[in-house]
């Protein structure tokens, strides 16, 4: 299966999807104006890895802000992940969070609740 690799910006977050290294993860900033196009991708991505995925998957979110409808797509993007735990696979979350928001920590318990998946919450700081 293809990499798919999207640079991030100021506007654009980071996105590595590649199963062959099992590197899974979205970084950096997400507040694009048109949020369907950017991520379309990902979800076509991610359906076509939905239909040989790894034993395991594992995702890193990493991102310092991210708006409304951003927060929609990263939704689907774990309702997506969840759909690979039904088949069977092992899928687990890293919620990376800077340490003094606890805004991101809180969206990250909020996903986790809504999809059921295993998120482990990791603190980092700016230095």
């Amino acid at each position: 299966m293809e990499t798919l690799i999207r640079k991030g910006d100021h506007t654009y977050p980071t996105i590595v999807l590649d199963a062959a290294n099992n590197r899974f993860e979205i970084t950096g900033i997400s507040v694009p104006e048109d949020t369907e196009s950017f991520y379309s991708p990902v979800m076509n991505w991610l359906d076509e890895y939905a239909k040989n995925p790894n034993e395991e998957t594992r995702f890193l979110i990493k991102l310092d802000c991210l708006n409304v409808t951003s927060s929609k797509r990263l939704l689907f993007i774990l309702f997506k992940l969840n759909e690979l735990m039904k088949q069977g696979k092992k899928v687990s979350v890293a919620w990376h969070y800077k340490e003094d928001d606890e805004l991101a920590l809180e969206d990250g318990h909020d996903f986790a609740y809504m999809v059921k998946l295993p998120f482990e919450f990791i603190k980092y700081s700016e230095e």
